[in-house]
């Protein structure tokens, strides 16, 4: 599909235009960090809430596995809501739910209760991760799409640190019920703020603003036969499937393999993830825009490479024997593999019409989980426990790394500019 030609985009945005965007991105990125905030909450308090609730190893992993199954089955379903409803209000129900399930998590008595908590914050951040993007990309024309959304995605890494630190503390020096309510709650005040949020309409800045959202089965269609999206959509799940492997697995591999303390690990593995994810975010959105203009498809060009560059230095970081060098070596990676965050965001945006936007997130929110970080882990078990050696395991991090370069640089060579 030929991407949608921008219209107004020229004319220079009101003050009261300009305004609006401001408090839009502002509501909606403070959304996404207190939504990373309340996904890694658990992870924080898990050796807390496991002795209190008297859980086993599996029994902690089993809701974050039922979350991840949730938010992207759920993510279809709030795509075609978002026809019948006001998007802000589809945003702002959602963002509502996932903090009083993250809530709701303080007054389990038991692994069902928690399970059920835990799922229903899966249904609240399918609401909002499926909506905001479209929502905040009609706010912008298409050259600063790029950068808004770069924006909007260094929530990320923000909102896991704060996840960790706060979850942590708070469980540390009250119990883990309060670090459940107070990381969860704050939520209820964002989903007030983004009902004042004053929608543009769909497809402000695009050639085809009067059209409707498209029906399900024509979207897949048309979907499918878009190349541009397709090729985004593949590279973009290799490289989630690498990213699940790395999140889950890199802190037991620092202690198991290399030596490392559990604290330690624990440590080493959250300065790499968060200080690369934020690092990187903010490298690739700079990155994106210096490609535009020198070359076509410059995102996926841009991607590709830092994507491959990253599975590069991710394998001295397994193979170093001293943590600390190791480490380096990990966090180095981890700036190039978050790179493309802003920029393929802003492919997938800008390479569907207005109509289809709702629908091309929730598909691929489906795809990149779906067959990206809801079954690697597992799968790096499996090789772990099958070859007795959680190293040959985590190769496969730079492997699906570089298949997601490959695929991406492929796209680069393959799609005519504006395709």
């Amino acid at each position: 599909m030929t991407e949608p030609s921008s219209v107004g985009a020229t004319a220079p945005p009101s003050p009261a235009r300009r305004d609006g965007a401001r408090f839009a991105i502002s509501v909606l990125t403070a959304m996404n960090l207190l939504n990373y905030v309340d996904r890694y909450v658990p992870s924080a308090v898990k050796t807390l809430f496991q002795e209190d609730l008297h859980l086993t190893d599996l029994e902690t992993s089993i809701p974050l596995t039922a979350f991840i199954f949730v938010y992207m089955f759920a993510s279809p379903l709030f795509g075609a809501l978002a026809d019948r409803w006001p998007r802000k209000v589809v945003i702002a129900a959602g963002v509502a739910l996932w903090s009083l399930a993250t809530g709701a998590a303080a007054f389990s008595t038991g692994f069902v209760s928690f399970l059920v908590a835990r799922a229903f914050v899966g249904v609240g951040e399918a609401a909002y991760a499926t909506l905001s993007p479209a929502l905040l990309s009609d706010f912008y024309p298409p050259k600063l799409r790029s950068r808004a959304l770069t924006f909007f995605y260094v929530a990320i890494p923000v909102g896991t640190a704060i996840g960790f630190a706060a979850g942590g503390a708070i469980g540390q020096r009250y119990g883990w019920r309060a670090a459940f309510l107070v990381c969860g709650l704050p939520g209820i005040v964002a989903a007030l703020f983004a009902l004042r949020i004053k929608d543009p309409g769909r497809g402000t800045f695009d050639a085809d603003a009067a059209e409707r959202p498209t029906p399900w089965r024509p979207a897949l269609v048309a979907l499918r036969r878009n190349p541009t999206f397709v090729l985004a959509v593949i590279g973009y799940t290799a490289v989630t499937f690498a990213g699940g492997i790395m999140a889950d697995w890199y802190a037991t591999f620092l202690h198991r393999c290399r030596g490392a303390s559990v604290e330690e690990a624990a440590k080493l593995a959250g300065i790499v993830i968060v200080l690369g994810g934020l690092a990187g975010t903010a490298f690739g959105g700079w990155l994106g825009e210096r490609f535009v203009g020198r070359t076509k498809q410059p995102y996926l060009l841009m991607c590709g490479l830092t994507m491959f560059v990253a599975a590069v230095l991710c394998v001295p970081a397994l193979l170093v024997e001293d943590p600390a060098t190791a480490t380096v070596w990990a966090a180095l990676s981890q700036v190039f593999f978050w790179a493309y965050n802003g920029p393929l965001n802003a492919i997938l945006v800008n390479c569907v019409s207005s109509a289809l936007r709702a629908r091309a997130f929730a598909l691929s929110i489906l795809c990149i989980h779906a067959f990206g970080d809801a079954i690697s882990p597992s799968i790096a078990g499996a090789v772990s426990g099958a070859s007795g050696n959680l190293l040959h395991a985590m190769l496969l991090v730079p492997v699906a790394a570089a298949v997601g370069a490959l695929v991406w640089l492929y796209g680069w060579r393959a799609l005519p500019a504006g395709a």
